[in-house]
């Protein structure tokens, strides 16, 4: 308990300290944004070497922080003050608990099924993994599409370090793992090494992620094109830019909802009862719940950078900020809480079922889960 309250101490973004250099610094390069703290200590989970680690007074330091945060916060404090404006944001609590919650997995757990569990860990992870895309999702020098001056912006910085920052805390980089093999080291803390490979893949298809699954042919570049045509909303503004836009309010909704789900990890792999490890597995989760606090951190910032200035399209027609980054935004967040929950929701609740239905008792578990879908 002890290290979940202090991950969750973490999620605040530190304040800019104006006695220090860093506080006056609005431009980095990005050796210097992807630059670590001294660790005394690596974390190893399941026997892999994690990012991050322990500094002298045993305190876990995430991956690539030594500069980014602080960088974070200046751009934030300086948008502040440039702009008057908040940042764009919105509630954890706009998003309903997870399904299974908590007193459901519990349940499920104490009746001795683990397979939906252990299928929610491993689809997190492997969606975790995707995060590394975000690398590729810059579209150059930012400056060309916006009227006011972007220098010293975290904009500025996508392709300068944030990105790529990103990306590496997602999918690990070298010798390092990162989220995508932390989530898998702590199912396989927790459940004792629960599937095999070929198991896997046939669990991510039945979870809608057969892409992701080893051997899954790539997508058609064509039908990909012809689905994001179809979905544009600014026709003037230059595609890459749009696509850029939509997709960093959709990593940041996933970012931001998944605070639910690390909370719901934590408890449940926490409960020595149900779960091995002594609860280790519960402290994986932790460790990168604080990792993504600097995500969440820094597309507020650049999104707001963006919101509060002027777009120019292709034609050198202006667009105001607000329309483009509100429209994508809400249009982002009524999939994030609609079609896209229920059917996550809905591909769960048949891993459930499927993974009850040799029982005797499958209806009488069944009954209790949804008696339990209102509880804590």
């Amino acid at each position: 308990m002890w290290e979940a309250r202090r991950m969750t101490r973490a999620l605040a973004l530190p304040a800019a300290d104006a006695s220090t250099p860093a506080a006056s610094r609005r431009e980095w390069d990005a050796e210097e944004l992807l630059a670590s703290h001294r660790v005394e200590a690596p974390l190893i989970a399941a026997g892999r070497r994690c990012h991050g680690g322990f500094d002298e007074e045993g305190i876990y330091r995430s991956p690539r922080t030594l500069a980014r945060l602080p960088a974070i916060a200046t751009w934030q404090a300086e948008h502040r003050a440039d702009f008057a404006t908040d940042l764009l944001d919105v509630p954890v609590s706009s998003w309903p608990e997870p399904f299974p919650n908590v007193a459901q997995a519990k349940l499920l757990l104490r009746a001795g099924v683990r397979e939906p569990i252990v299928t929610i860990l491993t689809r997190i992870g492997t969606v975790e993994g995707f995060g590394a895309m975000i690398r590729h999702a810059g579209v150059g020098d930012p400056q060309r599409f916006f009227a006011e001056p972007v220098a010293g912006t975290a904009l500025a910085h996508l392709d300068r370090g944030l990105f790529e920052a990103h990306a590496r805390d997602e999918a690990g980089h070298g010798d390092e793992a990162g989220h995508r093999d932390m989530w898998f080291a702590a199912r396989d803390v927790a459940f004792e090494d629960p599937v095999t490979e070929d198991e896997t893949a046939r669990m991510l298809e039945r979870m809608g992620l057969a892409a992701a699954a080893p051997g899954a042919a790539p997508p058609d570049p064509s039908a990909v094109r012809q689905r994001i045509e179809e979905t544009r909303r600014f026709s003037e503004l230059d595609l890459g830019l749009e696509m850029l836009v939509a997709r960093m309010i959709g990593i940041l909704l996933i970012e931001i909802s998944a605070f639910h789900t690390f909370a719901w990890a934590e408890a449940v792999l926490a409960d020595t009862e149900l779960a091995a490890g002594d609860g280790a597995a519960a402290s994986i989760v932790a460790y990168i719940r604080q990792d993504e606090t600097p995500h969440v951190e820094y597309l507020k910032t650049a999104l707001t950078e963006m919101r509060d200035r002027t777009f120019i399209g292709d034609s050198g027609r202006k667009l105001p900020g607000r329309d483009v980054v509100g429209a994508l935004w809400e249009r982002g967040l009524a999939e994030s809480l609609g079609p896209r929950r229920e059917q996550q929701h809905e591909v769960t609740r048949r891993e459930i079922e499927r993974a009850v239905s040799a029982r005797r008792d499958a209806d009488d578990l069944l009954a209790e889960i949804e008696v339990l879908g209102g509880a804590a």
